[in-house]
């Protein structure tokens, strides 16, 4: 049995999931969720965002506890620049004794847009293709070609000095009186960082940065730093109630 294991907070991740998991099968795990370690797969698919030219922190953390056995293979997606980060993550797992194959990264839609916004035909332009990259990296996988990234300089300084700030990003949020208190924050966010508050959506300081909150607002109504912008991103090719669960 194959294991994928994601983390996704808008549905990059998870559309990579599932289409991994149509052609070649596999049990779908939210990683924040999930309290194995890998053991019960023969094969491990990690997929993740690349965060900051590194990892998520819940795929950080979940890295060093998987089953040395297991095989893994890991397929990163970033909206910006990867900045070594795929190395990174080869690296990373080899100090950590684990069984890693391969380790790949393509391109999805930027969602990291609390203070810029992407032009909507780049974001349409960055899907179009993202279905043969997608398949190319399951054709590897399929015919054991598997690739293993190539020694670079990363940018590890800069992932680690910004890891230990993402927790004080929450306290930059707020809700707007467009807020119909539906609690839908409360219940996605995975660090349990939003909570409710004298009638009002309150934020605490164990932000991990996802922006799910931000983005899946039915309302809009959670704002960055005051900035009322209005465009959010999910991903167009998932049914947004199935970012966070296991499939």
């Amino acid at each position: 049995m194959i294991g994928i294991l994601y983390f996704s907070s808008t549905g990059n991740s998870l559309y990579i999931a599932q289409k991994v998991q149509k052609r070649i099968g596999g049990q779908i795990k939210y990683i924040p969720n999930y309290k194995g370690n890998g053991s019960e797969f023969e094969k491990i698919i990690l997929v993740t965002p690349i965060y900051s030219y590194g990892m998520p922190t819940f795929v950080y953390d979940i890295v060093p506890k998987l089953n040395k056995t297991t095989q893994l293979i890991v397929i990163q997606n970033y909206g910006g620049m990867a900045g070594g980060a795929d190395y990174f993550m080869y690296q990373y797992a080899v100090e950590q004794g684990l069984n890693i194959k391969a380790v790949y990264a393509m391109k999805m839609p930027e969602n990291f847009t609390t203070t810029f916004s992407v032009p909507k035909f780049y974001i349409e332009h960055t899907l179009k293709n993202a279905d043969k990259r997608i398949d190319d990296i399951i054709d590897s996988i399929c015919t054991f070609n598997y690739r293993l990234p190539q020694k670079c300089k990363t940018k590890v300084d800069t992932y680690f000095k910004n890891k230990s700030n993402w927790h004080l990003i929450g306290e930059d949020f707020s809700s707007t009186n467009a807020c119909i208190k539906c609690k839908k924050c409360i219940s996605i966010c995975p660090a349990n960082n939003i909570y409710f508050d004298n009638g009002k959506i309150a934020f605490s300081n164990k932000c991990v940065a996802c922006l799910g909150c931000y983005h899946r607002c039915p309302q809009k109504a959670i704002v960055y730093k005051g900035r009322n912008k209005k465009d959010r991103y999910i991903n167009p090719n998932v049914c947004e109630d199935h970012i966070g669960k296991d499939i």
